[in-house]
């Protein structure tokens, strides 16, 4: 069995269902496995001990959780770069289901770590009690990479095939239509790789973790392709990796355009082959 048969058996759960309608009987069927994944941070103290500490848990699909981990850590400041991994990986025993839900991520020593960051209340909501401006001021502090004169383009026609060509890579959504997927495509609007998952934003850190581990940041070079609407904190990972462009093909939020505006990104929505809508710097688009 290959690796990816074995990742595809880890991404969905068969079971059988009662259906009714024309078809109606007893059949199988499969559907997208939702797991927690706990993501704990270790580090050495000032006086030379390791100290460890959970600092999020999220519902995934499980697969590729240790570029999971990584994206994270890196999108929400927590790391500067994979110099500052020493080690990342599954911690613990194995669930019931045989899953590994724990992944750990060890920081090099000498990699201080600003512990009321981790304590923070991570943006998930509009019920955050976080307004739109401080949300973006504090991501403006944690920005590495001015995409402003970021030179990216795209032909709309390209743009146009992107959708089909993302699709075209969600083995798991043609499977189980409960995926979210995202894609990094060059200025051609081929699509280089992807990542599926369950949680939008989990589909992205996925994508960036990819890149941080093979130390390819920043991805000044790429837009993101994602298969649903762009909110805030999609557009805040990006921005965090250095990708200018962002096409969603659902509808953006206001902050999100709001936030595309401020830094100089590209926002495309209700991405189709026929028609789109730019928020932001349409200059980029041919």
């Amino acid at each position: 069995m290959s690796v990816g048969d074995l990742a595809t058996l880890k991404s969905v759960k068969r079971l059988e269902i009662r259906r009714f309608g024309a078809d109606a009987g007893t059949c199988d069927d499969v559907v997208a496995t939702e797991e927690p994944l706990e993501i704990r941070l270790s580090w050495t103290r000032p006086d030379g001990r390791r100290a460890q500490q959970s600092i999020s848990i999220t519902m995934r699909t499980p697969g590729n959780d240790e570029e999971l981990a990584a994206g994270f850590l890196f999108t929400e400041g927590i790391i500067a770069g994979p110099t500052e991994l020493e080690a990342i990986g599954p911690c613990g025993p194995p669930a019931a289901n045989g899953l590994i839900n724990v992944v750990r991520a060890d920081l090099a020593p000498g990699v201080e770590v600003d512990l009321a960051r981790l304590e923070r209340h991570f943006y998930t909501s509009s019920s955050c009690g976080v307004c739109g401006k401080a949300s973006l001021e504090a991501v403006a502090v944690q920005g590495r990479y001015d995409l402003r004169g970021n030179p990216l383009q795209a032909s709309a026609e390209d743009l146009g095939a992107l959708p089909d060509r993302l699709r075209a890579l969600q083995s798991v959504f043609e499977r189980t239509g409960g995926l979210h997927a995202s894609g990094l495509f060059d200025g051609a609007a081929q699509v280089r790789i992807s990542r599926e998952d369950v949680g939008r934003h989990n589909a992205l850190d996925k994508l960036i973790g990819q890149a941080l581990l093979k130390d390819e940041l920043p991805l000044s070079e790429y837009g993101v392709v994602v298969s649903g609407r762009a909110s805030f904190e999609l557009m805040q990972k990006a921005m965090m990796a250095g990708i200018p462009m962002v096409a969603a093909v659902g509808a953006p939020s206001s902050l999100a355009v709001e936030f595309a505006e401020d830094f100089g990104m590209t926002l495309v929505g209700f991405l189709t082959a026929n028609r789109f809508n730019v928020y932001s710097r349409p200059d980029r688009i041919a």
